[in-house]
Formats: structure tokens, C-alpha cells, sequence
């Protein structure tokens, strides 16, 4: 995968351990597409405890995810915010796969909620929104070399778009916009 080094975080079987948990990815995403937060906000959009999210904010950190904000904040109040705009995943070792699996089930449990908030919202979007995305998906017999070629050229696509920085404003008329990707070998028959 293509992209800035310094913007992106590849896990290995220390990190995946770090991130193999539903409440550090929906956190990493939170601070990701929002910004720098407290664990007190966190806590309250996540429905936590603030020791609970203090704890998964300090595995975060220790695993290099998230870093502290020490512009922001005071003695009282610790801010964080991610260390990296994204996660890729190269090679798993077989040791890895059960973090890897908690890793992909967290992170496919988002993208459906949010497909969900979506459609939820379709009737209540603004003009020009109404009619803007798509829901579609295609089959194809490829090589794993192909596959691989096809995904990178893919990311190229949307690498050459401007990149969401929660901290600068939007130009007019803009929006939040996500593409959720997703590239695997077609699922096994159960036959």
C-alpha cells in the first residue's frame, strides 16, 4: 500500500495486541476522525467509565497509536489524539491470528454501524446529498497478484483526494465523506 509513512501505522504482533480490542479501535477512530480528546469526552461518547477509557487510552499509547496533546489541556486534564491518520496490516503471523481476528471483527462491526447511521439518515440528508454515494460490490477471478495490484491502484484513487483533518476547516459546501474498503477472497461455499 502506497501512502505517507509518517501517516500511517503498520501492525505487528506487538501493536496488533495493543489494538486487538473493540473499545481501542472505536477510540482510535474517535480521535482520528474528530480530533484530540480527554478521556472524560471519550468516555461519555463511548458510554465508559473514565478509569475504564484512561486504561485503554494508556495501552493506545503505549503502543504507539496515540500520543498525549501537550499543547491542549492542563495539569488536571490530559488530551490525546492519534499518532497516525491510518492502520495498514502487511504480513500476520500464524502466532497473531486470534488478535488479528478480534482486530477485524472491531473494526467490520464499525464500518456496519456506520453503514447503518447511513442509511438511517438517508431521508434527513441535505440537497445535495440526497442522491451522492453508492452500496456496491463485484466479484472477480483474480490472482493474489492481480488482487494486490488492483487494491493498491485503488488506494491511489483515494490518496488523490484531499485528506479529512479534523483541525482544518472544511471549504464551503464540503462534508465528511468515507470510503470503507474492502478487498478478500470471495468467502468459502458452506456446501
Amino acid at each position: 500500500m502506497k501512502d505517507d509513512a509518517s501517516s500511517s501505522i503498520s501492525l505487528d504482533p506487538r501493536t496488533l495486541r495493543g489494538l486487538a480490542h473493540p473499545v481501542r479501535v472505536q477510540m482510535l477512530g474517535l480521535l482520528r476522525e474528530r480530533g484530540p480528546s480527554t478521556a472524560t469526552l471519550l468516555a461519555a461518547q463511548l458510554g465508559l467509565s473514565s478509569a475504564a477509557t484512561s486504561y485503554h487510552l494508556r495501552q493506545l499509547a503505549q503502543h504507539g497509536f496515540i500520543v498525549e496533546d501537550t499543547e491542549r489541556g492542563n495539569a488536571r486534564e490530559r488530551w490525546w489524539r492519534a499518532a497516525h491518520r491510518r492502520t495498514t496490516v502487511s504480513d500476520v503471523a500464524p502466532e497473531s491470528y486470534g488478535d488479528f481476528e478480534i482486530y477485524l471483527r472491531a473494526v467490520t462491526t464499525q464500518y456496519a454501524a456506520r453503514v447503518d447511521r447511513a442509511i438511517s439518515e438517508y431521508a434527513t440528508r441535505p440537497e445535495p446529498w440526497v442522491h451522492v454515494g453508492t452500496f456496491s460490490d463485484w466479484s472477480r477471478r483474480l490472482t493474489p497478484e492481480e488482487t494486490t495490484a488492483m487494491q493498491d491502484e485503488l488506494i491511489e484513487v483515494i490518496n488523490r483526494y484531499r485528506r479529512d483533518e479534523p483541525e482544518v476547516p472544511a471549504p464551503g459546501g464540503a462534508a465528511r465523506v468515507v470510503v470503507q474498503l474492502q478487498v478478500m477472497p470471495f468467502p468459502q461455499d458452506a456446501s
